[in-house]
């Protein structure tokens, strides 16, 4: 991925299962057609790298993070639970509260399946307001998007609905099988980064 500004950098911290890709894919596609750019390690593929210090260096190029907790279930092989999202919003929280410069103005949106759920096994991030997606597309569209709307750097800006961007994805999503039968990629294993670079094709044959 090229150089992206800091102001239009969204760290993304979300289980990395199967069953999570249709909100994820909706998630990225929404970041996008807010106008931002959405990040995650999974662009970054060297062996050689330490993971968290790849986590440590996206946080700090992202002055937006996007963080899904709802994950919480017992691993089916390991019958433990996931504590890589937690880690990774307790890391972007600490570079909001003890960075300087710009990373006091770090903002971020936290995602679970039920609003205050979160209570229940994350209680030190009472007070934080969560907003709950209930695992629907469209309810991940509208977290988003709403959650844009509020921000400093789209003051002044026009940013369509939630309903509107919803819609668009449903007309991305019809499209993206011809997409991926013309670059001859699989749609049933696509890599973050062949996702994010279809959606910022579509999105530049398609604008709003």
């Amino acid at each position: 991925m090229g150089r992206v500004l800091y102001r239009d950098s969204v760290f993304l911290n979300f289980p990395f299962d199967r069953n999570y890709k249709p909100i994820l894919y909706a998630l990225i596609f929404a970041v996008f057609d807010c106008g931002f750019v959405p990040r995650s390690t999974l662009e970054r593929d060297d062996s050689t790298a330490v993971r968290i210090q790849t986590l440590y260096e996206l946080i700090n190029e992202s002055k937006y993070g996007i963080h899904d907790i709802s994950r919480i279930g017992l691993d089916s092989k390991n019958r433990l639970p996931r504590f890589n999202m937690p880690l990774e919003l307790g890391i972007f929280l600490g570079s909001k509260v003890y960075g300087t410069g710009r990373h006091r103005a770090k903002r971020g949106l936290i995602l679970d399946r039920e609003r205050f759920r979160y209570q229940k096994f994350c209680s030190d991030i009472a007070g934080q307001d969560i907003r709950g997606h209930q695992n629907r597309v469209e309810d991940v569209i509208r977290c988003v998007r709403n959650w844009f709307r509020a921000s400093p750097d789209t003051a002044g800006k026009i940013l369509p609905g939630a309903n509107f961007i919803y819609n668009r994805y449903l007309a991305f999503r019809r499209q993206l099988p011809q997409q991926c039968e013309m670059v001859h990629l699989d749609l049933r294993d696509l890599h973050f980064i062949d996702y994010t670079t279809l959606v910022a094709g579509w999105l530049k044959e398609n604008p709003r």
